[in-house]
């Protein structure tokens, strides 16, 4: 076996081959609700439910376990399965080992509120409600700001807690996980400026009143 088989086969560990399983699994349940949720929608909004459901379901049953064991104790010293998976997170960003406090901070507003409006968006989604994108943007402009937040006060510092050695920390734990809530969140606004334009000049037509 070659130098880089023998690096990869100690990076590609069957913790984070059950870890990128169980995310596999969270986007599959995802898919299953959207297109029961979503039957009566567009295809377009069964997209955007897809990502709301697997949003919510990610907040809830992963973030919220993380600040549960990070006000009782940190993920480094609990032993269960979800801190099982938080510690193989944590090789690739240490500040989820040991209860960061901007991190903590982060998360317990995700958990509680991030994660609430993410299922209210869908309810509204499905009822076709007038507060969709109200709600729409509220909730991607809260996912970015957590991005933010997570990352600028660490590259700031020299990014003392990252570990970008390696291909699987590097461009699937902390490229590919995080990027997907910058890069949906972005194209959700997109989406809904888009709509209030189409709003906007609807109401501009000639003869429209307005009430």
């Amino acid at each position: 076996m070659s130098v880089d088989s023998e690096v990869a086969a100690s990076i590609l560990s069957p913790l984070s081959a059950r870890c990128l399983l169980a995310c596999g699994l969270q986007l599959a349940l995802a898919y299953v609700l959207a297109q029961r949720l979503g039957a009566r929608c567009s295809s377009t909004d069964r997209w955007v439910l897809l990502w709301l459901c697997y949003d919510a379901i990610v907040h809830i049953t992963l973030e919220g376990p993380f600040v549960y064991l990070s006000l009782v104790s940190t993920v480094a010293t609990s032993d269960n399965l979800l801190a099982e998976l938080w510690k193989e997170y944590g090789k690739a960003d240490k500040r989820w080992l040991y209860s960061d406090p901007t991190i903590v901070s982060i998360e317990l507003l995700t958990v509680i509120f991030v994660g609430l409006l993410a299922v209210i968006l869908i309810y509204s989604i499905i009822k076709d409600t007038f507060y969709r994108h109200f709600l729409q943007i509220a909730l991607c402009v809260c996912e970015l700001y957590g991005g933010w937040m997570t990352f600028c006060p660490e590259w700031l510092m020299g990014s003392p807690s990252l570990d970008t050695s390696n291909w699987l920390y590097f461009w699937i734990y902390l490229v590919f996980f995080n990027g997907l809530w910058i890069v949906i969140p972005v194209l959700l606004l997109l989406q809904s400026w888009f709509w209030f334009q189409d709003a906007y000049y609807l109401q501009k037509r000639p003869g429209k009143k307005y009430s």
